[in-house]
């Protein structure tokens, strides 16, 4: 009895505690779309709108719990031998993103209230995908082991493969759920590989123990190293939409429904670059001179080809709005890519200027698929020349998307747009990225063209009929999507008159360790 006794005190403790403030977040998403789940078997047909409410209700809740987080100074699940090394962190890194994945998700599930209704989707299936992705988009920026990072990014896709082949009976639907699934499994399974690779060298899974560890590799491991650290950032660039993982992204975005196509163009980014900045940044350090070539090289061919094929959209095709939506947020993951590699070369607060530009493109980009969801219920072909003349029949809308589009662009009155830019690029130059910097502002001069089309086809007269006939009579807006695009119309105009807000982001320190 007495060596017991001595071994129990010996033995130190695998029970932890749990910090629940720091968890809630995750946990209440998580736990309202399972109850949305359960209810969807008692609820009648004609109430099922209810659990769309629900879940804005969850979402609301989940990010006003990152209020008392604001302080960014919490961890849990840490190992008992090395509490400096957990599983789940709260800095201020993981506010930030919380709160750009919570908020995004917010404005999703407001678009797809009407969405669902009018489209007759599965509702109980849809709140329950829309909300587990949401929690494993959350979960992501906590995390701080390989495991748990990649349990995250799963939970956060593989309920996105279903919501983009929600719409039952649509051919486009299905083959977009079908690329996008199979080309995310197979760079899922490289990642897995690079994970498996990098835990062979290191023997731990926890970011910072493996970056005190990847210092003093045996030069044997080397080799072996490198690949895992290779191919771990595999996964994350797909989920960026990074050239030349991009191929799914046009007709991903075409097939879902236009809410799930808006939240795949942030949400998914943000799981991405998130990703990418835990391993490289804390995790990868050691071999900064792998990644960090990799990355800038990912950055000039992504803004490019992104650009490019924006340009070429046709604004008579079908489905040309949200294909250049699509190229669009491919160029913009070249600009988000920009301070990841940057961050190879000089301090790792650089990537603060990755979060600042997310952080306004996410809010623009949104409020654009929320005007283009207002002008499909009338104009189901989502073809740019739809637009002309939208001013004459929404100009609240017309307004609205002119300022996206120009944040987008960089161009007053978009001034937040110009300064996360300008931020971007600074991160290029202090990093001696001088060519880098060169290529994203000749990309930045080539995205103005497509913007500014755009931009122009809404206040136009209308041509044809329409211009013989007079303004087609206005359908009133479904006051959910009204409100979608009032709350982003004025988060952007916020920013624009007060850019310091997002740009403290840019010059703050992220990270705890």
């Amino acid at each position: 009895m007495t060596v017991l006794t001595v071994l129990a005190a010996e033995t130190p403790s695998l029970v932890q505690s749990v910090d629940w403030l720091a968890v809630a977040p995750v946990v209440i998403t998580a736990v309202v779309g399972l109850a949305v789940l359960v209810a969807d078997l008692f609820v009648a047909e004609r109430h099922k709108p209810v659990l769309g409410w629900i879940s804005v209700a969850g979402l609301a809740a989940a990010t006003a719990t990152l209020i008392p987080l604001r302080a960014g100074d919490r961890s849990t699940f840490c190992l008992t031998a090395d509490p400096e090394a957990c599983s789940y962190t709260v800095d201020h890194f993981t506010v930030v993103v919380q709160f750009l994945v919570l908020a995004g998700a917010l404005l999703t599930a407001l678009l797809s209230v009407t969405a669902v209704r009018d489209t007759r989707m599965p509702a109980g299936e849809y709140w329950f995908l829309l909300l587990s992705s949401a929690a494993g988009a959350a979960l992501l920026p906590a995390s701080r082991d390989l495991a748990t990072l990649i349990v995250a990014l799963e939970v956060a896709s593989l309920p996105a493969f279903a919501l983009v082949g929600m719409r039952r009976g649509d051919r486009l639907s299905s083959e977009a759920a079908l690329k996008f699934f199979l080309s995310s499994v197979t760079a899922t399974a490289v990642s897995l590989m690079g994970v498996s690779f990098v835990y062979a060298v290191t023997g731990s899974l926890h970011l910072t123990q493996i970056a005190d560890r990847l210092e003093d590799i045996p030069g044997q491991f080397d080799t072996l190293a490198m690949a895992g650290v290779a191919l771990t950032l595999v996964g994350f660039a797909f989920k960026t939409a990074a050239v030349p993982f991009h191929f799914w992204v046009p007709d991903t975005y075409v097939g879902a429904p236009l809410p799930i196509a808006g939240y795949l163009s942030v949400i998914g980014k943000a799981v991405g670059f998130t990703g990418l900045i835990l391993v490289t940044v804390i995790a990868f350090p050691a071999y900064s001179q792998i990644w960090g070539p990799a990355v800038a090289v990912l950055a000039a061919l992504t803004m490019t080809l992104g650009n490019a094929a924006a340009v070429r959209q046709s604004a008579d095709r079908p489905n040309s709005a949200v294909r250049l939506l699509a190229w669009s947020s491919v160029g913009q993951a070249g600009y988000l890519l920009v301070p990841i590699a940057a961050a190879a070369y000089s301090e790792r607060d650089q990537i603060g200027s990755t979060l600042a530009y997310a952080l306004m493109y996410a809010a623009v980009n949104l409020g654009a698929f929320a005007v283009a969801a207002l002008v499909a219920r009338t104009k189901p072909l989502h073809r740019i020349s739809d637009y002309r003349g939208l001013y004459a029949e929404r100009p609240l809308a017309a307004l609205a998307l002119a300022f996206f589009l120009l944040c987008l662009a960089g161009l007053p009155p978009g001034i937040i747009g110009l300064f996360a830019k300008v931020t971007v690029f600074q991160s290029a130059v202090d990093a001696g990225l001088g060519w880098l910097a060169v290529l994203m502002a000749v990309n930045v001069v080539i995205a103005l063209y497509y913007y500014l089309r755009w931009t122009a086809l809404l206040f136009r007269a209308p041509e044809g009929a329409e211009a013989v006939e007079g303004v087609p009579a206005r359908t009133k807006a479904p006051w959910p999507v009204a409100a979608a695009i009032v709350a982003t119309a004025i988060t952007a105009l916020v920013l624009s008159g007060a850019p310091q807000l997002v740009l403290r982001v840019a010059s703050g320190s992220l990270f705890t360790q």
